[in-house]
């Protein structure tokens, strides 16, 4: 996501606490934010530990007028391009299903007309009492994206659903999220990381791919409404409706790829799959004979699992990735030809862009058709421009 004003919305749950730790990885990650909070939030964070880490005074209800040329939750309504609502209590959300605007926060988001994303978090309960239900029902509806509250331990000393999602699950939450679900109805296969071939128990060849291209592909694909199943050897966080299937190696990636193949609409090979892997695999450490012995690996090709999947297509479409460090456009259009792909999504690497890095430049490429750059941007609008032009591909 491109940097953003945020709006972050506190109210009255324990869960209040860990906000801070959320505005502040949204500032570190160059995004603007600014708080208003309920009065019952006041009991479980204080403002001024939201100012101090936002940059920004906190709206609540003691300073709303405080500044009478100007009408606060007004104010804010025009500054923001998204509003989020961590924890959203029960409480919060049947006033906002309800159109009530009776405090700071309340009022803010009635007066705001633009993206509204809402973090629920309370006792499983009232999470599944059919009244909250069918508020949150009725916000998704209306267009209001919802984060599903996690099953964990909860403020009442057992576990349930009900809790508050990590930090950094709703970090991806928030730069996941889609305004439309352009892939509502299909299923999509991605797969992420660099996989790893064994030596022994403790050793393996592997490359320096982290997954968060593959990754980012994943999010955002759920948040524009597709099924995902997500086969990765990285463990990176991601939205709790994506099906993560973890691998290790090629030839583990490539049978739980050819699992789902038949049933999905699109496979995008992001992960950076090893080309040679040992011939033999020890299952005890390997020691050294000597101090100054060295050491030969006989190495046989992996499964070429892009080029098998261009082969067995039917009405699938078949996308894959070409991580050059020269000739990028040359290679890429061979790659895209040889392994029968619908698109191709070429590459530098190295010189601080690609592998384990947070942005991203690219060319699409397709059959017969001229490649269309991309220019250098974070992985999860590089990620979201691939996936629409995937969608238009798909009809």
């Amino acid at each position: 996501m491109t940097s953003q004003n945020i709006g972050i919305f506190v109210t009255g749950g324990i869960a209040a606490y860990k906000v801070p730790l959320l505005v502040r990885a949204l500032v570190r990650a160059g995004h603007a934010v600014r708080v208003a909070m309920t009065p019952a939030a006041q009991a479980f964070v204080t403002e001024g530990t939201l100012a101090t880490v936002s940059k920004h005074a906190v709206l609540t209800e003691h300073n709303e007028f405080a500044q009478p040329e100007h009408v606060a939750h007004v104010a804010l309504a025009h500054w923001m391009d998204m509003a989020v609502v961590v924890p959203a209590t029960a409480n919060t959300i049947a006033k906002l299903a309800a159109g009530i605007a009776d405090n700071a926060v309340t009022t803010t988001l009635l007066a705001f007309n633009g993206p509204k994303l809402l973090v629920p978090a309370m006792n499983d309960q009232m999470w599944l009492n059919a009244q909250t239900q069918a508020n949150v029902a009725h916000l998704t509806a209306q267009g209001v994206a919802v984060l599903p509250p996690a099953v964990g331990f909860l403020a009442e000393g057992y576990q349930a659903v009900g809790r508050m999602p990590e930090v950094d699950v709703i970090e991806v939450f928030i730069d996941s999220y889609q305004p439309k679900p352009f892939l509502q109805g299909k299923h999509l296969v991605i797969t992420a990381g660099g996989t790893r071939e064994r030596l022994d128990p403790v050793r393996y060849i592997s490359n320096d791919s982290s997954g968060k291209m593959g990754t980012a592909l994943a999010n955002i694909a759920a948040a524009a409404g597709a099924a995902v199943t997500l086969v990765t050897t990285a463990k990176r966080p991601v939205l709790p409706n994506i099906q993560v299937q973890q691998v290790q190696s090629a030839v583990e990636m490539q049978a739980a790829v050819d699992h789902q193949f038949a049933d999905c609409d699109a496979v995008i090979m992001a992960a950076a799959v090893s080309d040679y892997r040992p011939k033999t695999v020890s299952d005890h450490k390997l020691k050294k004979p000597n101090a100054t012995a060295g050491l030969t690996l006989e190495l046989e090709q992996n499964p070429d699992i892009l080029a098998g999947l261009g082969r067995q297509k039917t009405t699938q479409l078949v996308v894959g990735f070409a991580a050059e460090t020269d000739d990028v456009l040359v290679n890429a259009a061979k790659k895209l030809q040889t392994k029968h792909a619908d698109l191709l999504i070429a590459n530098r690497v190295g010189q601080g862009i690609g592998f384990d890095q947070e942005t991203n430049a690219v060319w699409l490429m397709r059959p017969n058709q001229a490649p269309e750059a991309i220019a250098e941007a974070p992985k999860t609008v590089i990620a979201a421009k691939i996936l629409q032009m995937l969608a238009t591909m798909m009809g």
